[in-house]
């Protein structure tokens, strides 16, 4: 991990982008130190090298300039790099005559084999056929001598599937058409097909070219999304080019891939696979040397690539550079102290196949003394001699040289098991058992039980085979392998026993449900999860899951926190016991039904959210909840409700008037009439403005029966009640008191029926 992080911040993008910048305000003597030192790391980044080189061109360092075109034009086909060499070698020639201008052709020339493949070359082209039309001409020869080279390098500009395809001919359209219009007729028409063909070629291309990213600079694969799409998109852009949609030449087929492929390279430098795919094109196309080379730079790019190494490898040894082969395997060995044991084995094959067996032994007799040599290499090495050399008895004494250094390896040991068993020796394989399972730990021979038990039932006797199988039961048993039933026997056992390759004696049904069985058995006195909850008033009775926990299950379950569960008991009224029996406008306890229990009475420092809801709530609603009787119970009465909904007179709008309200069914004594009305007239509906926390205004606004209040029909808003909740509960007794006394002085027997309440009439008689 700590590795990783390091080369990330070796190869960081970010940084590098900050540096290069800085060191374009460095003077060149000062900046070539950075540039040398970004581009060891970024060697294909053509956009830095195209920095350095023009902070030399900037001070006419033309020697240091040529210098560094000379490192990085092959490596880095990118367009704007090579046009600036070509604007380099023009200011250099420019004042040398015709020997300049030669000079300036072949450099055109020379840019144009490399990357005039390139989908963005069209302008790269127009400057070549330019340059050519401004070259002077002293006589008719000249002049046709111009002409025609002229012609070719449109000819060649044609055939590429550029941006400018079309504008490169009409050009030609024209040019030809200025020479001659006779000679024009031919020629236009013998490149006609070939143009359309590049140009359907182009728009292809171009779907290809589109996706790739030409910023990215090349760092090591990091698992990114946008990595691995730009390898895809490379990976398409190849295989398009490789399948000559064009139907050219092959060289010029060929030219076009390895064309592609040197400039997927610029951005997956660091990419194994599309070294080796490079190298291996050029192997299949019977280019052997050119792979070579291709590995030689791959080797430089990634030097600790063992991959790369071995591909390199057996190309040269496949064209008989046996030297050259040896020379790698050498590499990967080193001083042979820090060599794999993977490299020691590869390099004893090579020894075998290209130098003969003494070779190989006297190599294997010196890799054994390396303190990194593991069982992998006497294990090689015996299977080489027993198989290749059919020479028995060195397989056996490497197997038993090995035995004495990794006897408490499990896995040498069914590799030796093996070897015996190739050589039928039934008694030194049960030899090998038993030695090795008296000197291997219980919790490591788990394998080796095995194997020797499918021993036993492939070519033992059937006692032999129930006591292998009983002593594996008794050893396993002790480990936790097999679970505290280890030592019973089971199904499974049967299973086992009579079993051969992929044929069974059950069904494939039952042998699921025997490995159920089995997982259940192993699990089954695994710790048992309980959930306990608390007994008392309001709880509930104590749990128990009675689950079995298993390995798959997580021990970290949620569970909801039980303790504060509580029975639902309507007779609680939590935070009520202060409020009244009716509220104003002859609302009648309308907000005993509607307000929350669970908010405390005003003065506890709570606010109660659900009178906030009050506030938004129309009218109409609220007038319909406020009939709705009390109930017993978390369920009420059906055909109660659906009378009241049926019966129940609502509100129109806010502030229409219509009859009075039913009264409220409670447990209680049912209030006066004059509670209930107030007076004979009709109050209005009271908006939702009215509806202000209920226990700020729990008596209401209604008449007094003394005759204090010289407007019977004060509404609810005109008086508003102090807001100390102390001086609250003596007004509320206070009125209490006083409609004790009224009720003894009045005739009136403010009595309700139960039949009127759900018509919405207040019956009341006199006496």
């Amino acid at each position: 991990m700590g590795d990783d992080k390091a080369v990330d911040d070796k190869y960081n993008v970010e940084a590098a982008e900050i540096i290069a910048n800085e060191a374009q305000r460095l003077p060149i003597t000062e900046a070539a130190a950075v540039y040398e030192q970004l581009l060891a790391l970024f060697p294909t980044a053509a956009k830095y090298w195209k920095q350095y080189v023009e902070a030399h061109m900037a001070v006419s360092n033309d020697e240091a300039t040529k210098q560094i075109f000379s490192r990085c034009l092959l490596n880095c086909l990118q367009i704007p790099l090579w046009r600036c060499y070509i604007r380099f070698i023009r200011k250099v020639n420019e004042k040398k005559g015709v020997e300049g201008q030669e000079e300036t052709r072949k450099a055109f020339d020379f840019m144009l084999s490399y990357i005039g493949a390139d989908i963005a070359s069209g302008p790269v082209w127009m400057e070549y056929i330019a340059f050519l039309k401004s070259l002077p001409a002293q006589n008719t020869q000249e002049e046709s001598q111009r002409m025609t080279a002229v012609r070719k390098v449109y000819q060649k500009a044609i055939l590429n599937p550029t941006h400018h395809i079309e504008q490169l001919w009409k050009d030609y359209e024209n040019f030809e058409n200025s020479v001659s219009r006779q000679l024009a007729k031919g020629l236009l028409s013998e490149y006609q097909p070939k143009y359309n063909s590049a140009r359907a070629v182009y728009r292809e291309r171009k779907k290809y070219v589109d996706e790739i990213d030409w910023n990215m600079v090349a760092v090591p694969p990091s698992g990114s999304y946008k990595e691995e799409m730009q390898w895809m998109a490379w990976k398409r852009l190849l295989a398009f080019e490789k399948g000559n949609p064009q139907r050219i030449d092959s060289a010029s087929s060929n030219k076009r891939i390895i064309f592609t492929y040197e400039q997927c390279l610029m951005y997956m430098y660091h990419y194994p696979d599309i070294w080796y795919d490079y190298a291996t094109w050029h192997a299949k196309s019977g280019s052997v040397d050119a792979a070579v080379k291709v590995f030689q730079r791959a080797l430089k790019a990634l030097p600790d690539s063992e991959m790369l190494r071995y591909a390199y490898a057996e190309v040269e040894e496949s064209r008989g550079a046996i030297q050259s082969a040896k020379k790698i395997y050498e590499s990967l060995l080193g001083d042979g102290v820090n060599a794999t044991t993977l490299a020691h084995i590869q390099f004893i094959r090579f020894l075998r196949r290209t130098e003969g067996v003494e070779a190989a032994r006297k190599y294997f007799l010196d890799a054994r003394k390396s303190p990194n040599c593991t069982y992998h290499v006497y294990v090689a090495y015996a299977m080489m001699a027993f198989c290749l050399d059919k020479n028995r008895e060195i397989a056996n004494s490497v197997f038993e040289a090995g035995l004495k250094r990794f006897m408490h390896e499990p896995v040498y040991i069914l590799e030796y098991a093996d070897f015996l068993t190739l050589l039928n020796d039934d008694r030194n394989i049960r030899a090998l058992f038993e030695r090795a399972l008296s000197s291997l730990p219980p919790e490591e021979s788990v394998e080796v039980w095995k194997r020797f038990t499918h021993f036993e039932q492939t070519y033992g006797d059937l006692a032999s085979m129930l006591k292998v199988e009983q002593r594996r039961k008794e050893a396993l048993s002790r480990t936790g392998e097999e679970g505290a039933s280890a030592l019973e026997g089971s199904l499974q056992d049967v299973v086992s026993r009579y079993s051969f390759m992929d044929l069974w004696p059950c069904s494939s049904k039952d042998l699921d449900h025997l490995a159920r069985q089995e997982w259940l058995v192993k699990n089954i006195n695994k710790k048992v999860e309980k959930l306990a909850l608390p007994n008392g008033p309001g709880s509930t009775d104590k749990v128990s899951t009675g689950l079995i926990s298993n390995s798959n299950v997580s021990a970290k379950v949620v569970y909801p926190d039980t303790s504060k569960m509580t029975i639902y008991d309507p007779r609680q009224k939590s935070g009520m016991e202060n409020l009244p029996s009716a509220t104003a406008s002859g609302v009648p306890a309308a907000f005993s039904n509607l307000s929350n229990p669970i908010v405390a009475t005003v003065g506890d420092g709570t606010t109660n959210a659900f009178d906030e809801i009050l506030k938004a709530t129309p009218p109409a609603l609220v007038a319909f909840l406020a009939s709705l009787p009390a109930v017993e119970g978390p369920t009420p009465d059906v055909d109660v409700v659906l009378s009241i909904c049926l019966q129940s007179d609502i509100p129109a709008g806010q502030t229409g008037k219509s009859g009075t309200y039913p009264v409220q069914l409670s447990g209680g004594p049912a209030p006066s009439t004059s509670d209930l009305s107030g007076s004979s007239k009709a109050h209005p509906i009271p908006s939702a403005s009215s509806f202000k926390p209920t226990r700020d205004r729990q008596s209401g606004k209604r008449k007094d029966l003394d005759g204090q209040e010289n407007d019977e029909t004060a509404t609810v808003q005109s008086q508003p009640l102090p807001r100390d909740a102390f001086r609250i509960r003596q007004i509320q007794k206070a009125r209490v008191t006083t409609v004790s006394k009224a009720r003894g002085a009045t005739s009136q027997t403010g009595s309700a029926s139960y039949g009127s309440a759900l018509s919405g009439d207040f019956s009341g008689s006199t006496g």
